[in-house]
């Protein structure tokens, strides 16, 4: 291309002196002109070529086929024309005069704006202080003053950007799931996927697809405590190269509610009292009990609640759900039913209540730097995805209705189908940059996915995008680098707040010949398209306000997951209500609740009422429907977290060594050792920080000291031989607070040589209540270190002991 506005000489007549002048001006234009080529003049040459393009669109080639149900859902593509160069595409003929900060003129059909996060990471090493504006600071310590005790000058432009900025460092926070934590991996694709769905990320066996994740509580504010009694949301944006995809789900595989209108109302009801603000991240208040006591449907979404699944070990130790019915439709356009599932390779495993409110007070962001350490140690979480895929036919035969999000679909009915594997190996450089500004949105799927009709889901599909404009700061969140696709985005939105891209060209709309039909719509064969199938039951009527029969159910699936539940962990469930009811200040709450609770599980509801002191039981609240469907299945042992116990390894455990003045340091090392090879984190753990004496004479590193690392953040305690050492931690009060925490919460336990006194200072018991041995607590003598470490490395991979509880503790 020439030189922008140097003409070049030419035959001097009349024709091509007026289209010279012609093309000089941008309010009118001749009635004709000529052709591409017959006038050597950069700017009559785009105006011909203008012309031209425009010329070979001489009418909406597509809009015959904007009408009638067959091409409404098959839509053509957009018509284009190819231009002959790329002048008549340009915003100016200026655009060849670069600087360092114009660069050169736009790559060809290239979104700069979407290129990988290194185009916006920033490392100053070596580099001078500045300003915003690129200005070097000299002085970074004093503000601008008249005279060393004078006032502060107005003029220091320095000091006031920096408070300014300080001042609006901070964006609103989500109103659910704010407390979150992320990281980046990918996910693998096992085989293809292409029978069920055209998605990009199912297309074919070891395809990789870039994902960003976010874990978050739902309660709780930006500041409040990672191991909250609470949902975990479980966000998971697919970088696909057919745009971003969001899968966003929980922990939990149904929900509180049936229909988004009355999601404020729940949020409102779980959220802080506002007459006083308390309590924070927190079910056990009682205008949560009140709203859900009013609320059978909830019934269901309790037992999870109630169930260790709302208090978990670690990000990488819980299941995710898509939680609704969602599509998938293939090449041919055929659909059916989907929901998500997410297995953690390392198992489903869970704090205990006790554990969990002390960890909650010794280290409130437990589970954010517990993600954080696995991803630096290269303890890498991974999750498989599993499909449950059933058509429109099965769902009608189902007792519930597959569009109620309080409702499951046991394997046991639609089996879990493996596809890929996702892995977590990359922290955020930047929490703010990255896990704040990350904007998930159940609206955002790709070809090959589509939604159900789902009510609550419906609401997610606004609700989401709603929220982002007002936290991100207008309508461009989307440019925001963690946010943007990988795919190439091109359409015709402009402007608004902080906008990124700068497009170029005059072309911002659609049909268009100025810019030769581009962007032009891409179509069924490339493009996304609703499918247009419905569930039949609904296909005659019009539109309505109210539910579908079968929502009316809404215990029976409350009592499959109680009754699936191990003892263990049905006496959880009791203990968690009996403490969350505890906390209602009004009788008639709890007594309602128990009356609910007895049309899911009688053993649960006199559990519960006799923990609370309701005595006799209340009449069971009359139930919605009367005469529910006879549940397929009436014991789905996958619901329950036992039948998840993972890989067996102990991976990223975290194994407290305790050590004092005159421990044996050959055996510490010996397990440190095998721990190491093992994958788990064995941390000495002793008095204080520092060097300690040995009764070998080779001093060992305390890295952790009892008082500012609690036995109830290890997996796993070790106590150590050597008579000197035993002698010291008897005397320290700590010892015994970490032995009993670990006993209680079912942990293991391994004694070596003279520790065993310990074990009985704190009253605890190699046996079981009822004589048994306890596999979680080994003694051992000093000489059979080797042999106890294989023992105790296959005790912590099985988690925790739950044998031993009692309710209350013995110890």
């Amino acid at each position: 291309m020439p030189k922008t506005n140097q003409a070049t000489p030419g035959k001097n007549d009349k024709a091509a002196a007026t289209a010279k002048a012609a093309a000089r001006n941008t309010d009118s234009g001749p009635a004709t002109g000529p052709g591409p080529g017959a006038v050597p003049d950069v700017a009559a040459e785009k105006m011909a070529q203008t012309q031209a393009l425009a010329a070979g669109m001489p009418h909406n080639p597509t809009k015959a086929a904007e009408h009638g149900f067959a091409n409404g859902v098959a839509p053509q593509p957009g018509g284009t024309v190819e231009p002959l160069s790329r002048l008549p595409g340009g915003s100016t003929l200026s655009e060849e005069n670069g600087t360092e900060k114009t660069g050169s003129m736009a790559p060809a059909g290239v979104n700069s704006t979407i290129e990988p996060l290194d185009r916006v990471r920033v490392d100053s090493a070596g580099q001078r202080l500045t300003t915003n504006q690129g200005v070097p600071i000299a002085d970074n310590q004093n503000s601008l003053k008249y005279g060393l005790r004078g006032p502060v000058l107005l003029e220091d432009f320095v000091l006031r950007e920096k408070l300014t900025h300080f001042d609006h460092e901070r964006i609103p926070e989500r109103i659910v799931h704010a407390r979150g934590s992320a990281a980046h991996g990918f996910f693998e694709c096992y085989a293809p996927q292409t029978e069920y769905t055209k998605a990009a990320p199912f297309q074919e066996a070891g395809k990789v697809t870039p994902v960003f994740v976010r874990f978050s509580t739902v309660a709780g504010e930006r500041g409040s405590k990672d191991t909250a009694r609470d949902v975990r949301g479980f966000a998971v944006k697919f970088y696909t190269d057919e745009g971003n995809w969001d899968l966003v789900g929980n922990n939990i595989p149904v929900f509180f509610i049936q229909d988004a209108m009355k999601f404020p109302d729940l949020v409102h009801a779980v959220k802080p009292e506002p007459h006083h603000g308390m309590p924070q991240a927190g079910s056990a208040h009682d205008t949560f009990w009140d709203f859900v006591s009013l609320m059978p449907e909830s019934t269901h979404m309790l037992m999870w609640a109630m169930s260790d699944r709302a208090i978990p070990r670690s990000y990488a130790t819980m299941q995710g759900f898509g939680v609704h019915s969602y599509r998938l439709v293939n090449e041919a356009g055929v659909s059916v039913f989907v929901k998500f599932h997410w297995q953690p390779k390392y198992g489903t495993h869970s704090l205990v209540w006790d554990e969990a409110v002390k960890i909650s007070g010794a280290d409130p962001d437990y589970h954010r730097r517990d993600l954080w350490e696995r991803i630096e140690a290269g303890a890498y979480p991974e999750w498989e995805l599993c499909l449950q895929i059933f058509t429109e036919e099965q769902a009608e035969q189902f007792s519930f209705d597959i569009l109620d999000a309080t409702k499951l679909i046991p394997e046991e009915l639609v089996p879990l189908i493996p596809v890929g594997r996702m892995v977590l190996n990359r922290n955020p450089d930047n929490f703010f940059a990255e896990t704040e500004q990350v904007a998930f949105c159940t609206a955002h799927v790709v070809p090959g996915i589509d939604f159900s009709n789902d009510p609550l889901l419906a609401g997610r599909i606004h609700s989401y995008v709603d929220t982002q404009i007002t936290r991100l700061g207008g309508p461009n969140f989307h440019e925001i680098p963690i946010n943007a696709p990988v795919a190439p985005v091109h359409n015709n939105q402009r402007d608004g707040l902080h906008r990124q891209a700068i497009p170029r060209g005059r072309v911002s709309y659609e049909p268009n010949s100025l810019g030769g039909g581009c962007p032009f719509q891409a179509g069924a064969a490339q493009g996304f398209v609703s499918v247009p199938a419905r569930i039949q039951a609904q296909e005659e009527q019009g539109k309505v306000r109210g539910k579908p029969e079968k929502f009316a159910d809404h215990y029976t699936q409350a009592t499959l997951f109680f009754e699936s539940q191990t003892p263990v962990e049905q006496a959880h469930i009791a203990a968690a209500f009996r403490f969350e009811l505890s906390k209602v200040t009004v009788p008639a709450i709890r007594e309602r609740m128990v009356a609910s609770l007895r049309n899911a599980s009688e053993q649960l509801a006199s559990q519960v009422a006799e923990g609370l002191g309701i005595a006799p039981l209340p009449e069971p609240l009359p139930r919605a429907l009367a005469q529910p469907a006879k549940p397929e299945v009436d014991r789905s042992p996958a619901l329950s977290l036992m039948a998840r116990p993972g890989d067996g390894s102990i991976q990223a455990r975290k194994i407290a060594i305790l050590v004092a003045p005159g421990v044996v340091a050959g055996s510490v090392a010996l397990l440190q050792a095998a721990l190491l090879e093992q994958g788990a984190v064995p941390r000495l753990v002793g008095p204080r920080i520092g060097s300690v004496a040995t009764a070998d004479g080779e001093p060992l590193q305390a890295d952790a000291s009892m008082e500012n690392e609690p036995g109830f953040l290890f997996d796993a305690l070790v106590l150590p031989d050597g008579e000197q050492a035993v002698a010291a931690l008897a005397k320290d009060g700590h010892t015994m607070e970490f032995i009993k925490d670990q006993y209680r919460h079912g942990k293991t336990i391994l004694a070596l040589g003279a520790s065993s006194a310990l074990l009985q200072k704190a009253e605890v018991s190699d046996k079981l209540p009822d004589g048994s041995a306890d596999a979680g607590v080994i003694i051992a003598l000093a000489e059979d270190a080797e042999t106890a470490a294989r023992a105790f490395i296959s005790a912590v991979a099985l988690h925790r002991h739950p044998q031993r509880e009692m309710d209350p503790p013995p110890v």
